[in-house]
């Protein structure tokens, strides 16, 4: 029997799930800041509704963005002390990629795009691959909203808070009309499982020394005179 945890709390929501034997049970909240204090009881929560044990787990995976640099600490950390603690094999999944592998039963190829902050926001590209698994197209970056890459030709779907505060610019730059959009959209523990779950079968799972955010820049906030020129925009 295998059975993995994977937690996610990169955006405005928090998450856990567990893989037990090819199923998935999952438990998503809604939130901003409460994620210290709600993750450790959803994950024990969770276990307890499955009967299992930390002690049960053989792997972990971890949603590691890009998104705030807050909210990515909190569940990396926890990761990484639960696979340290048992010396359990981790594997990091893009949050981006997340939000794209939700929408692949439907759609093709989704342009995953999240708010982060700043006038910028954290974009990839994927198509649906092998076992319908969201596969890279365009790399994982954080750039200006008018500044996003044109997407090559085809139907598309928009998914993530980017576009939910960015349509107009992300339209333009990305020179395509997606057939669909669903700016709501946040990453679920679920969906790092299904990518997550194939990483441990290949062989690709890590030792939790080298599980990291990833962040994509290295800076949180703006600067006095980049927010007086915001406010003057």
């Amino acid at each position: 029997m295998t059975f993995y945890l994977a937690v996610d709390t990169a955006t405005e929501a928090c998450s856990v799930a567990v893989w037990i034997d090819g199923r998935a049970r999952e438990r998503f909240e809604p939130m901003q800041r409460e994620h210290t204090a709600r993750l450790m009881p959803m994950i024990q929560e969770l276990l307890a509704d499955c009967g299992k044990s930390i002690g049960q787990i053989d792997g972990l995976v971890c949603g590691i963005g890009p998104s705030s640099f807050a909210g990515l600490r909190i569940g990396v950390g926890v990761v990484k002390g639960l696979a340290l603690a048992r010396d359990l094999p981790v594997v990091g999944v893009s949050s981006l990629a997340m939000l794209a592998q939700r929408a692949m039963p439907a759609d093709a190829q989704v342009a995953a795009v999240i708010d982060a902050r700043m006038s910028e926001v954290y974009f990839g590209a994927y198509r649906r691959g092998d076992a319908g698994l969201a596969t890279i197209m365009l790399a994982d970056r954080v750039c200006a909203a008018p500044a996003v890459p044109v997407l090559p030709a085809g139907r598309w779907a928009g998914v993530g808070t980017g576009w939910g505060r960015y349509e107009p610019e992300l339209r333009k730059a990305v020179a395509v009309e997606p057939a669909r959009i669903d700016a709501g959209a946040l990453p679920h523990a679920e969906d790092a499982l299904t990518l997550g779950v194939p990483e441990f079968a290949a062989g690709r799972a890590v030792s939790a020394d080298v599980l990291a955010p990833a962040y994509l820049r290295d800076r949180v906030a703006l600067t006095l005179a980049e927010q007086a020129a915001a406010r003057g925009a």
